[in-house]
């Protein structure tokens, strides 16, 4: 019952936070660290994972908790007196989704600066809710995926498609300049207690093999805080760039869907769209980014009715956003629509998976493995079961059983499973169905 009272007080808290900054749009907070108490620590430590690896001090949840009135007290202290210092984030290499020898780094922060940042997020994210724009969603709370590709596919259609511009910033993570990232969160947030713990999580630097660097440029790595930080970079650069500067001199109708780093922006007219083509790039060189010269493109994407002859392949005149791929395609009515699909590296990327899975796990009892593929083919259905996927969720199951018959073949050669056998242990050991999870027509 105290925790619930305690999760209710700092709701309403975050109210008032909210409330406050949706009264002064205009205005640069000077005083949020005093919200920021033994209770919110607490509340910042139940939201913080704590199953994941260690960090440079190698102190696991487990310890952590063992004193954990005492080392929360102490964390507080040293924030809010500035003693706190920021720890390197160790730096590991993991294997790339989908790949065979490929690695990409993540950065692991300590257990106690997850929870300082977490509490620093609880502050922050009110304040900054109030300013972000419609047309964002990546790593907002009650925003999603789904949302991005759902209002995208909503605004194609109304506007007939158009012209698409399909934005892709070369290691936006790794690139920004924290001068431009001091000077937006000098317009909303001044108080001198968080902007120093901010201060030092960009300068702490990355621990790799024992060795430590200190990036210049980019965002925290690793921490909860670096996607807000990354949010309010873009919404400076591009959201209200777009909203307030383009927008108003444009001739046709236009709008933009971002999910972090990813964005597209749809415009009615073709001039409309090259000319923010032609100005995006000084755009972003200006706050030091790079748009892709290869990956970030101009495509037609009218309704092909209205686009005519001579406008290229179907893979032309296609995009991929947050693993799907938008193209032009008939309704049962015979109507041209925006369809969606899942996007050609994903589909590879998760049958490479599911495959890599069999082969490694092809001895185990015949019900475990049915029970851990279930999982993986739900999964995949809560991310791509969208309507009109259905196909593509079908040939992934179609493939999924391809794989697993083809690893159980392999467990002996003194045993071969042929498909009528394989069709026969699959009722006594059965997949769950395709799922459209996120239908259109259940509301």
């Amino acid at each position: 019952m105290t925790r619930a009272l305690d999760r209710e007080t700092i709701s309403t808290r975050q109210q008032a936070i909210a409330e406050l900054a949706r009264k002064a749009p205009e205005t640069a907070l000077l005083t949020l660290a005093h919200h920021i108490d033994l209770r919110w620590l607490e509340e910042a430590y139940r939201r913080t994972r704590k199953d994941g690896a260690v960090g440079v001090d190698g102190v696991t949840a487990e310890a952590y908790e063992q004193r954990l009135h005492e080392n929360l007290s102490d964390l507080l202290e040293r924030f809010k007196s500035g003693r706190y210092r920021a720890p390197p984030v160790r730096r590991v290499h993991i294997p790339k989704a989908g790949t065979k020898d490929k690695t990409r780094p993540i950065g692991i922060p300590t257990l106690e600066d997850k929870v300082l940042q977490r509490a620093v997020l609880m502050v922050l994210e009110p304040v900054y809710e109030q300013d972000f724009l419609g047309c964002s969603y990546g790593f907002r709370p009650g925003r999603s995926a789904h949302q991005a590709v759902e209002a995208l596919w909503q605004g194609l259609m109304g506007i007939g498609g158009g012209w698409v511009i399909d934005l892709d910033i070369r290691s936006f993570f790794d690139t920004m300049e924290r001068s431009h990232l001091n000077a937006f969160l000098d317009q909303r947030v001044r108080d001198g207690v968080v902007r120093r713990a901010l201060g030092k999580w960009m300068q702490a630097g990355v621990m790799e093999d024992g060795v430590l660097s200190r990036p210049e440029r980019g965002s925290p790595q690793g921490g909860v805080i670096s996607p807000l930080l990354s949010n309010i970079y873009l919404h400076e650069v591009l959201d209200r760039w777009f909203e307030r500067e383009v927008k108003p001199r444009l001739r046709g109708r236009a709008f933009m869907a971002r999910f972090a780093d990813d964005a597209v922006l749809t415009f009615e007219r073709e001039d409309d769209a090259r000319r923010v083509m032609e100005v995006l790039p000084k755009r972003f060189q200006r706050f030091g980014l790079t748009l892709h010269p290869e990956k970030t493109r101009l495509l037609d994407f009218r309704r092909p009715s209205r686009a005519g002859k001579g406008c290229g392949t179907q893979r032309d005149r296609s995009f991929d956003l947050l693993g799907f791929t938008h193209y032009w395609g008939r309704s049962r009515k015979g109507r041209w629509v925006v369809q969606r699909k899942t996007a050609r590296d994903r589909f590879r990327r998760a049958m490479r998976q599911i495959g890599q899975w069999c082969r490694f796990n092809r001895h185990l009892p015949l019900a475990e493995q049915q029970r851990a593929l279930s999982r993986k083919l739900r999964g995949h259905d809560a991310y791509y079961g969208i309507t009109g996927n259905a196909r593509a969720l079908s040939r992934f199951r179609f493939a999924t059983y391809r794989s697993w018959h083809k690893w159980l073949n392999r467990r002996s050669h003194a045993t071969r499973l042929d498909w009528s056998t394989f069709n026969r242990l699959l009722k006594r050991y059965p997949l769950p169905p395709v799922r459209v999870v996120h239908s259109i027509y259940v509301t």
